[in-house]
């Protein structure tokens, strides 16, 4: 695993000129656009990285995978499901007309930004900070690193530029699919999003999900079966934003991408596997990152279809 591993970054890492950078985000635009790093943790325990997977960025939207589980495990999945969708929308991740125009009643699915900003306002807690505490306690359980936490600058350029975010909450809150201060929401989410760690955290959160919601090393139930099954099953169909069918095609593995350059990727009973590097390509995934996946996925024959 170690060799082919290495001969994939390798193999891939032309690929990392070809992208952007994401820029609108400001504190995101300082990336390091040559980096590409992958981790894979395997539900034996045994764990293997390669590249720069050590180096540091932030959640993002793989954010929303975390908020999804608490949120369904907070108030049950009927109730989540009420608020926000389970199917995939062909427009971009912060799409104001597809809210509007084409499903007014609820936003289509949890892993594009309105229907990721419903489901963290369902998370339990009286406060933003209880809720966010309780987010990066879960996070820092998952990934068995109690030094995970919010890289403020980048929580900051969230806020400061987050203008079309508000507008989705604001719409939605005018239509009874959120309650409580719009501020107080978007500082939940905008946190999470800041949410800092690498691929080897990345990957042991994608491990106990393909653990069926169970820690490798641990043996210890994180979240039931079904809560597991749900989020793998929208990762498949949503988690790549408008090119969440192309990648299922090539690649077949629930998979959940940000705009900092990740993505979380979790085979069923096999492993988990983070990767990053972050030019971007038009749809806001990373371009050598999904080049990556696709090259290990031939490799072990890893696609769930």
């Amino acid at each position: 695993m170690q060799n082919l591993l290495d001969t994939i970054i390798k193999n891939n890492y032309e690929w990392t000129a070809k992208g952007k950078v994401a820029t609108y985000i400001p504190a995101l635009a300082k990336a390091r656009k040559e980096a590409l790093g992958i981790y894979v943790t395997g539900l034996d325990g045994i764990e293997y990285g390669a590249g720069d997977f050590e180096e540091k960025y932030t959640l993002q939207s793989m954010s929303k995978v975390i908020a999804l589980m608490l949120a369904i495990t907070d108030n049950g999945k009927s109730n989540v499901f009420q608020k926000v969708g389970m199917e995939p929308t062909g427009d971009s991740f912060n799409s104001i007309i597809s809210l509007e125009v084409k499903n007014p009643e609820k936003p289509f699915n949890p892993m594009i930004n309105a229907g990721a900003i419903v489901t963290s306002s369902l998370i339990w807690g009286k406060t933003p900070e209880e809720k966010l505490e309780r987010i990066l306690d879960f996070t820092r359980k998952i990934t068995g690193n109690p030094t995970i936490g919010i890289n403020e600058e980048v929580f900051q350029s969230e806020r400061n530029s987050g203008d079309r975010n508000r507008a989705l909450s604001y719409y939605m809150k005018s239509n009874g699919l959120i309650e409580g201060d719009v501020d107080e929401i978007l500082q939940v989410y905008f946190s999470q999003c800041a949410i800092e760690g690498n691929c080897k955290d990345v990957s042991r959160i994608a491990a106990m999900l393909a653990n069926d919601g169970v820690l490798p090393w641990t043996g210890e139930r994180i979240i039931s079966r079904e809560v597991s099954r749900i989020v793998k099953t929208i990762m498949v169909t949503c988690g790549m934003y408008d090119a969440s069918g192309e990648f299922a095609v090539h690649i077949g593995i629930p998979a959940k991408s940000g705009v900092s350059g990740g993505i979380m990727a979790s085979v069923p009973r096999r492993m988990g596997i983070g990767v990053y590097a972050p030019a971007l390509d038009e749809k806001g995934n990373s371009l050598a990152g999904m080049r990556v996946l696709q090259e290990l996925s031939s490799e072990l024959d890893l696609s769930i279809f």
